[in-house]
C-alpha cells in the first residue's frame, strides 16, 4: 500500500491507496510541532479499525506547504513504516513549468496540475478550496504557467470576526437571498455571493487572457459548496491532489526501474 500525506496549512490528510484507488483517508488539524510519535498513536487505532497494519505500507509520498511539519512526517515514514518519503516539489514532479521561479510554487499546486494532465485534459484551470483559494492554469501544451493565490473564504470570514467587534463568527453556508434580513444572513450572504463574484470574475479574466478555452475543475473543503452553483466550473474533484501524489510516485518509482 501507498501512503499518501498532503500536508495543508488548516488539515494534513493521510491515503491509503490500493489498486490505484482510495482505501482510506482520514484528516487531522495541521500543528507544525505535531511529533511523529503523536501522528503515529493518532494513526495507530485508525488503522486498527481497519484491520491494516503498519508494515503494509510499502512507500510514502508527501506534499507539503508547511515546513515546519516536515521533519516528523518523515520521521513518521521512516520509523513507523519503514520507508523513506518522496517530497512532491518542481524538482520531482513530470510536469512543464512555464514560470522562472518554479521552486516557489506551492506542492499541492504542482501535484494538483499533474492529476489533470493525467485524469482530464489540457487547457485546464483548478480552483482549490483550502486555506486559500488557488486557481492554476495549465496551458493547451500541457505548461503550468502560473496562476492566482486568494484570501480562502473561510480564512475571509475569520478575519470579519476578528478585526469588527460586532460582527460574530459565522459558518460558510450558501443563502437562500443575497439581501440578509440580519447582521448573520448579510455577512454569509457578503462571504458567500462574494466569494461567487470573486471566482466568476477571476475565471473571466483568466480566460481572457490566456485565450483558451480551460476545463475547469475544482477540489478541497469548500468545492461543491460553490461548484454547484458557478457554471463554467465543469467538475468537482475531492480526491485530486490525493491522485497526484499517487501519479507522482509512481512516475518516481519508474524512473527509479529504468
Amino acid at each position: 500500500m501507498l501512503l499518501a500525506i498532503d500536508a495543508g496549512n488548516t488539515n494534513i490528510a493521510f491515503a491509503l491507496f490500493e489498486g490505484g484507488k482510495v482505501a482510506h483517508s482520514w484528516r487531522i488539524s495541521t500543528i507544525a510541532a505535531r511529533t511523529a510519535d503523536e501522528y503515529a498513536s493518532w494513526l495507530y487505532p485508525l488503522f486498527t479499525m481497519e484491520k491494516l497494519e503498519f508494515k503494509k505500507v510499502t512507500g510514502a509520498v508527501i506534499s507539503s506547504v508547511v515546513p515546519e511539519a516536515n521533519f516528523n512526517l518523515e520521521r513518521l515514514c521512516r520509523d513507523n513504516f519503514g520507508c523513506e518519503p518522496l517530497f512532491a516539489s518542481h524538482k520531482t514532479v513530470d510536469l512543464r513549468i512555464r514560470l522562472p521561479k518554479p521552486e516557489e510554487i506551492g506542492a499541492d499546486r504542482l501535484v494538483n496540475a499533474v492529476a489533470v494532465l493525467r485524469d482530464y485534459k489540457a487547457p485546464a484551470i483548478v480552483i482549490d478550496f483550502g486555506t486559500a483559494t488557488t486557481f492554476d492554469v495549465i496551458n493547451a501544451k500541457g505548461e503550468y504557467c502560473g496562476g492566482v493565490i486568494a484570501p480562502g473564504v473561510n480564512l475571509s470570514a475569520e478575519a470579519l470576526h476578528r478585526a469588527a467587534a460586532k460582527l460574530p463568527k459565522i459558518n460558510v453556508v450558501k443563502p437562500q437571498h443575497v439581501i440578509g434580513a440580519d447582521t448573520i444572513a448579510a455577512m454569509q450572504s457578503g462571504l458567500y455571493w462574494g466569494y461567487v463574484g470573486l471566482i466568476e470574475g477571476l475565471l473571466a479574466r483568466i480566460v481572457k487572457e490566456s485565450g483558451e478555452k480551460p476545463l475547469v475543475i475544482a477540489t478541497g473543503g469548500l468545492a461543491s459548496l460553490f461548484g454547484n452553483v458557478i457554471p463554467a466550473i465543469e467538475k468537482v474533484d475531492d480526491d485530486l491532489t490525493l491522485r497526484g501524489l499517487l501519479y507522482i510516485y509512481q512516475h518516481h518509482e519508474k524512473r527509479k526501474a529504468a
